[in-house]
């Protein structure tokens, strides 16, 4: 009984005194329908024919996160770990119990026939490769974003996902965030008027934030495969820092870009219902974290987003500080021509300015530079033509949306994908969209290194020259 309380009591704060909206004509109920669908589904037994068997390629911080996440779920079990350090294998099984079987060859976890669903949260540059694989070995992926670490890499994904049977989702829960559904709505039924612009943050200033991890105290050849990690690039020394700080060098990671704007790509992809952008330029600067690392710590993107059938036009742009005096934000804010809704963590609010329908006259206007004659003949013809009401600028009550205490989008996104293995049915967060939100952040890393624009063509997916 008290778990079916405690949902019933999530049902009354997603439908009630948990989100607070202003009086208006979209209060809708999508939110509280999808809260309402997964609690109904998941208030029953799982047999054992229901259960997923879910491994972990890649323990990290990361790997860590989702696994902890995705057990949440009911009906979701942890049965192998794979990494490359022998520390987080000894560290899987403190947590889940000696009985899970790890291994640092991720091809074991292929071969298992108890494995039905795998984490992928190693370094970019394994993403697409791993994916396809598992693909091809009829498991289910849910790979952490970036979904590829170049470009080049992912239709040869998308390929893999639609030659399978198995359901491929990547790992950027705004997707699946109520938050990001309530903005998709809010700018849907014209609230903030027609878009033209996008500015969206993700700041830190932290060691650790600008991914200065720890380093465990027994780092060698002899606890990280090194060799494996390197398959398949130059041979080069064992470095910790470049295994487990592997963020910062482009040749196993994605850098800001990569790891940040593709949040930020990813939200506003799925509140527009955007494909993509058409140009892409970016610039940036090692500022502050000068550690050997070859990608920026500071970087701006500006992407500008063509007219469809979907949206107008309109342009994004991208900022990552990692030395930010603001001590850290993440903030999207959408700005159309009557108001702006602006996203923070589990809430939004929005805020109106609408034009009056008379055009400005007086004050900072030209019309006292004119003979005096002029200046009353024309402050005639204006009030003549336009009432005091359409002189005034309309009001419209500001909007706070809030998801209830305790929400996760990251649980709400690990549910989507077990959902989806378990009734075989389509993913928030495929392989395509997956692509199209990676591919622009990863072109905001080739305009930064070659100094130039990138021409996007976000419908067939493909740089153009």
């Amino acid at each position: 009984m008290s778990n079916r309380d405690t949902r019933r009591k999530f049902l009354q704060q997603i439908g009630g005194t948990g989100i607070f909206l202003a009086a208006s004509p979209l209060s809708g109920f999508a939110s509280q329908q999808k809260a309402e669908e997964r609690m109904i589904l998941y208030n029953k037994e799982f047999s054992a024919n229901d259960k997923v068997n879910l491994a972990v390629i890649g323990f990290g911080i990361q790997g860590h996160m989702d696994t902890a996440t995705a057990l949440k779920v009911p009906g979701v079990q942890l049965v192998a770990v794979c990494d490359l350090y022998t520390g987080r294998l000894d560290n899987a099984k403190e947590l889940y119990g000696k009985e899970i079987f790890t291994t640092k060859n991720y091809l074991e976890i292929l071969e298992r026939k108890d494995v039905d669903a795998v984490i992928i949260a190693t370094s970019d540059n394994w993403h697409s490769r791993i994916s396809k694989e598992v693909l091809k070995n009829g498991k289910s992926p849910y790979c952490e974003k970036p979904m590829v670490h170049k470009i080049s890499q992912g239709l040869g994904v998308i390929e893999a996902q639609k030659a399978s049977n198995a359901v491929m989702q990547v790992g950027s829960q705004r997707v699946s965030s109520i938050v990001y559904k309530k903005a998709q709505e809010l700018l849907a039924a014209g609230e903030i008027g027609k878009l033209n612009m996008v500015n969206a943050v993700y700041d830190r200033q932290s060691s650790i934030g600008a991914w200065e991890y720890t380093m465990p105290t027994d780092a060698s050849p002899d606890t990280v495969d090194w060799n494996r990690y390197i398959e398949g690039a130059d041979k080069i020394p064992f470095d910790p820092k470049k295994f487990f700080w592997w963020r910062n060098y482009k040749d196993f990671g994605t850098g800001v870009a990569g790891d940040l704007f593709v949040h930020l790509l990813s939200g506003t992809h799925v509140i527009t219902g955007s494909t993509g952008p058409s140009k892409i330029f970016s610039s940036g600067q090692i500022s502050y974290w000068k550690d050997g690392r070859d990608v920026p710590d500071i970087m701006t993107g500006i992407l500008q987003y063509p007219d469809t059938a979907v949206h107008p036009a309109f342009q994004l742009t991208l900022q990552v500080n990692f030395i930010s005096g603001t001590g850290g934000q993440e903030i999207i804010k959408l700005v159309g021509e009557e108001g702006t809704i602006e996203i923070k963590g589990n809430g939004l609010t929005v805020k109106h300015s609408i034009m009056p329908k008379a055009p400005g006259f007086g004050g900072y206007d030209a019309v006292f530079t004119y003979p005096k004659a002029m200046q009353d003949s024309l402050t005639e013809a204006y009030k003549q033509k336009y009432t005091d009401e359409e002189k005034k600028r309309p009001t419209k009550a500001d909007i706070e949306f809030k998801a209830p205490a305790g929400y996760s989008d990251h649980l709400d996104h690990f549910t989507n994908f077990f959902d989806s293995v378990r009734m075989a049915k389509p993913v928030v967060e495929n392989a395509t969209f997956g692509f199209r939100a990676a591919a622009p952040a990863l072109a905001c890393n080739d305009s930064y290194f070659q100094q130039k624009i990138i021409n996007w063509d976000a419908e067939n997916m493909k740089v153009l020259k």
